[in-house]
């Protein structure tokens, strides 16, 4: 999957330069190092190298600022490889756990929505910013670039996209995605935060079960998550299996 990655949307572009494969994305950020095969003696050459690429995208006007996160695996190598990017300037996020699910299995989970609380599947730019809402209340912050992602794929790719949204009444509580590149057999889990008077209510179980349908009707056959420590164990009892731990190391030019 990363070694092969297809591009996120239609505007995007993924290239394999050397031992580097990575992903440029016109929009405000996306862009990002995907996988690397690298080792002690050609890793800092490769970092550096990257760095001076998307910093000269951004003075061409290609990218609207020299931003791009190296997504970092802990089974990558070398085994300093996130000392050497801390060491060239880029910064860490939180870690995320990498976990796989097959979909026949979470499939067969439950569908039904919690008590008071109704789908939405989101086929438009109000729906968007429904989700966008959502996220805002669950998180406390605006994602820009995940409204961008999402009017880009409803424009030009609905067939690879499946966004919903879980509403209490009029309100937008809840909010997820997944992601299906065609020929692939994963599909990608992502979002599906709660806002705090509705957590524990099962709500993000039920988006899961949802969604791996959904990928079911399509004939994926395994869902794919970089999960938070709060929605880790949740997936975990739902028959996810962990594969790894991913941290973004994000370089600001």
């Amino acid at each position: 999957m990363r070694r092969n990655a297809q591009p996120d949307t239609s505007d995007a572009r993924v290239e394999r330069v050397g031992s580097v494969v990575r992903q440029i994305v016109p929009g405000a950020g996306g862009s990002m190092v995907l996988w690397s095969d690298l080792d002690e003696s050609t890793a800092d050459a490769a970092i550096a190298e990257q760095v001076q690429f998307f910093t000269e995208l951004a003075a061409r006007g290609e990218v609207p600022e020299a931003e791009f996160e190296w997504k970092l695996y802990d089974y990558d190598r070398p085994a300093d490889l996130g000392e050497r990017l801390r060491a060239a300037g880029f910064v860490a996020e939180p870690a995320e756990t990498l976990l796989v699910g097959r979909t026949a299995d979470i499939a067969t989970l439950s569908v039904e929505p919690p008590e008071g609380i109704s789908l939405r599947v989101v086929t438009d730019e109000e729906g968007v910013d429904l989700m966008m809402e959502a996220h805002r209340r669950a998180f406390g912050s605006d994602r820009p670039r995940i409204r961008e992602l999402m009017l880009n794929l409803l424009r030009d790719e609905p067939d690879t996209i499946e966004a919903v949204v879980a509403m209490a009444g009029d309100t937008p509580v809840s909010a997820a995605r997944m992601e299906m590149r065609p020929g692939t057999a994963f599909a990608g889990l992502w979002g599906g935060g709660t806002v705090p008077e509705w957590r524990g209510h099962g709500i993000y179980r039920f988006l899961v079960a949802h969604r791996a349908r959904v990928a079911a009707e399509h004939g994926i056959p395994y869902l794919q998550v970089d999960a938070s420590e709060d929605s880790r164990p949740i997936l975990q009892r739902l028959g996810f299996e962990v594969l790894g731990v991913t941290v973004p190391w994000v370089w600001v030019g």
